[in-house]
């Protein structure tokens, strides 16, 4: 499917690009970070932007929050050589607010769902309803979910509001770094929620469906520039192709609904 819709957008992404004078006379290397929610977009896109432009992007990934050392705040504090970050909006805001990013640089890309999954092969729990949500959080052996946006909420609010924290006490794991889709593969949990853009991807899981809309979180995620960044005027020129309508259909294929998108509005992603 993303191939087929790479294939009928190349034209409109390579305009893009001229348009908004990617281009440049010597191709630069710019350094990029981003959180796993628009990972797949990203690597998606990447390729059909250095074609066009000349640029190389050295990408590397890292969550919006949390204590890991690769997380975009702690890279952004060590002083790593970056030029534009991909990540959760709120987080991005307060980077921004310490004067770490560009005020004025921000681009909203996408939004994203959070979704939950099982081992490949095992029985789907039915969580259209909160308190079907419940019931699959309870009958689970063991549930994981992640140290960013999505595990926070999982962890800080979302057990509360159907009333299991204690229940979950020893079996919900918060997992840093590894995306909870593998962990599920692996037969380390048999039953996690992350955002479905960082879920889909994942070979040996599946998708069981979205958080039921009373208790769902939609998480943003944005682009800025680092004030440091060593390539700024490519670093710019990669946010407006990032968020030009012209991606809208190759960042919705990941799972993600796009901040912009051309008309008609592309078909939604079956999950």
């Amino acid at each position: 499917m993303l191939q087929h819709i790479l294939m009928h957008t190349s034209r409109p992404l390579l305009a893009a690009l001229v348009l908004l004078g990617a281009g440049a006379a010597q191709a630069a290397d710019i350094r990029v970070v981003s959180s796993g929610g628009f990972a797949q977009a990203y690597k998606n896109l990447a390729p059909a932007y250095e074609r066009a432009s000349g640029d190389h992007l050295v990408s590397e990934w890292g969550p919006s929050m949390g204590a890991t050392k690769n997380a975009i705040p702690a890279r952004l504090a060590r002083g790593e050589p970056i030029d534009v970050v991909i990540m959760v909006g709120d987080a991005l805001d307060k980077l921004m607010q310490e004067g770490r990013l560009v005020a004025g640089s921000k681009v909203v890309l996408a939004n994203s769902p959070i979704a939950c999954a099982v081992r490949r092969g095992t029985a789907k729990p039915d969580i259209s309803t909160t308190e079907g949500l419940r019931k699959a959080f309870l009958q689970a052996n063991k549930v994981a979910y992640s140290d960013s946006a999505s595990g926070e909420y999982i962890e800080k609010k979302l057990m509360k509001t159907l009333q299991i924290s204690e229940q979950m006490q020893g079996k919900a794991a918060k997992i840093p770094a590894t995306p909870v889709g593998e962990i599920i593969a692996h037969g380390q949990a048999d039953f996690g929620c992350q955002q479905r853009s960082e879920l889909l991807p994942v070979e040996g899981i599946d998708i069981v469906g979205l958080l039921p809309a009373e208790v769902q979180l939609i998480t943003e995620f944005s682009a800025a520039l680092v004030s440091d960044a060593r390539q700024p005027e490519a670093g710019r020129a990669l946010l407006r192709f990032l968020s030009s309508p012209a991606n809208a259909g190759a960042i919705e294929a990941t799972g993600l609904q796009p901040a912009s998108a051309p008309a008609p509005q592309s078909k939604p992603v079956p999950h």
